[in-house]
Parts: C-alpha cells; sequence; structure tokens
C-alpha cells in the first residue's frame, strides 16, 4: 500500500514539473502540414504500394493462364489445367480427378515438370 501511495506522489510530482516549467510551443500550421504528408509518404511505401504491385502481378497471372501450366490454388492443391474459361479453369490434381477452379483462387504458376517432381 505504502507503494502504491509513493508512485502516486511521484507521479503528481512528475506531471506538476512539467506543466509549471517552460513549454514547448505549439505545433503550427506549417508543422502540422508537414507531419500530414510525411505520414502519408510512409503509409503510401509501406502499404498502398505494395498492395498495387501485387494486384498487378495477380492479374497478369490470372489473364495469361493455358492449357497445360501446372499451378497452385489458394488451398494449396497442385494441379494442371486441363481447359480455361472466362472466370474458371479446369485443373486436374490426379489422374481423371478434375476440378473446376475459379481464376482468382490460382496463386502461382509452376514451371513445367514440377508435378512430376512432387508425385515422385
Amino acid at each position: 500500500m505504502k507503494l502504491l501511495i509513493a508512485a502516486a506522489a511521484l507521479l503528481t510530482s512528475a506531471s506538476a514539473l512539467a506543466e509549471g516549467g517552460a513549454g514547448q510551443a505549439p505545433m503550427g500550421v506549417t508543422g502540422q502540414l508537414i507531419f500530414l504528408g510525411g505520414f502519408l509518404l510512409i503509409f503510401y511505401f509501406l502499404l498502398w504500394r505494395p498492395q498495387s504491385k501485387r494486384q498487378k502481378e495477380h492479374k497478369a497471372l490470372i489473364g495469361g493462364l493455358e492449357k497445360g501450366d501446372e499451378v497452385i490454388t489458394a488451398g494449396g492443391m497442385l494441379g494442371k489445367i486441363v481447359k480455361v474459361t472466362d472466370d474458371f479453369v479446369v485443373i486436374e490434381v490426379a489422374d481423371n480427378v478434375q476440378l473446376p477452379v475459379q481464376k482468382v483462387a490460382v496463386t502461382a504458376s509452376l514451371p513445367k515438370g514440377t508435378l512430376k517432381e512432387v508425385k515422385a
């Protein structure tokens, strides 16, 4: 209990000193604009730009899908494309096992022959 009272007294005296001392001048309008501009630049380079780049790469991947490509889906299935339509692709995941998948679910295209290496 005594420790709690001592900590409260210390915090109270520290805040009283901070208020009574020479205070800093508030940030002017120019300073606020510079701060906001810097914040927006950081936000742009850390979030918006990388996300936009990933979207462009994924759109190019989806647009370039062709019959015979080996792909990975968002669910982790590996397969070979046997049919391509506007919104869907049919993927052969095993002998005589074909699954229709939305194009947007394809996350990566693999080099030719990857499926043979995985099955072996």
